[in-house]
């Protein structure tokens, strides 16, 4: 556990502020470092010249901190409840092993899906447009981590997962790679590093999702169902003209029948 902190800590958070893509202008950006502990992660941002904001809901960790008198500013809070950020304040925004744990329930008042849809919607909120967020995460299964993905889509977001090291089992890391706003070719995303450190070749890809090192979701939001009645058939024009019928037999005035008659209205004019 000493050797992941110490050694393997930084050089995530590294391959992390990679895949952020900030310019090179020699300009410094505010950074959110969201699940930061003792605020190993916010070094390597501060080595390179960014400023940064840290998020942790354990205390102890976040006195660590502040003896460690880490640059950045820490705040105490559950990322499951929202971020509570200006909106587009933030250049950017990384995660290292943490995002996973919203997919459990610690108390009885905890719902996973309503804590992953407030924690992406105010992520969304608080990054500048076109801005990145490199979330790293340790997912159990292949169902949590759709969950997680489905409720960044849902949030706004565009992007997939990138994969270091694939092949391996002791060194293979994934991060989800988010880009605040529809995808573009500016915002395509990188392909992961193979286990000699080097980017993975053309011919290393594979058809195998296993061994797949980017892997891109549409940010398409799910239909809305149709409503329908406990019969379990759609309410459609046939079904609408049947109750004006019935409410004209009971001697109520209806209006008449026309070909905007149960024609679905627009959200707006």
């Amino acid at each position: 556990m000493v050797f992941f902190i110490i050694i393997l800590g930084p050089r995530i958070s590294e391959r992390a502020l990679e895949l952020l893509n900030l310019p090179n202008d020699g300009v410094p950006k505010l950074l959110l470092d969201i699940g930061c502990g003792s605020g190993l992660s916010g070094e390597t941002l501060s080595e390179n010249g960014h400023h940064w904001i840290g998020y942790d809901i354990s205390q102890s960790m976040l006195d660590i901190a502040v003896e460690r008198e880490v640059e950045g500013d820490v705040l105490l809070g559950d990322m499951g409840q929202g971020l509570g950020l200006r909106p587009g304040v933030v250049d950017g925004a990384i995660s290292i092993s943490a995002v996973q744990w919203l997919c459990y329930a610690d108390k009885s008042s905890h719902e996973p899906r309503m804590r992953l849809k407030a924690f992406f919607g105010s992520l969304y909120r608080c990054l500048a447009r076109g801005a990145r967020a490199v979330l790293q995460l340790y997912a159990e299964n292949m169902n949590q981590s759709e969950m997680i993905m489905t409720y960044a889509m849902r949030a706004g977001f565009s992007g997939g997962v990138v994969v270091d090291w694939p092949h391996s089992s002791k060194a293979r890391k994934e991060y989800l790679v988010l880009t605040c706003g529809p995808a573009s070719l500016q915002t395509a995303l990188p392909k992961g590093k193979g286990e000699d450190g080097e980017m993975c070749s053309d011919e290393d890809d594979s058809d195998d999702d296993e061994n797949q090192t980017v892997g891109v979701y549409e940010r398409n939001r799910p239909r809305k169902k149709l409503k329908v009645n406990k019969k379990g058939k759609s309410k459609g024009k046939q079904w609408v003209l049947k109750k004006k019928e019935q409410m004209r037999r009971k001697g109520n005035d209806v209006p008449p029948d026309s070909k905007y008659t149960a024609r679905k209205r627009k959200a707006y004019f």
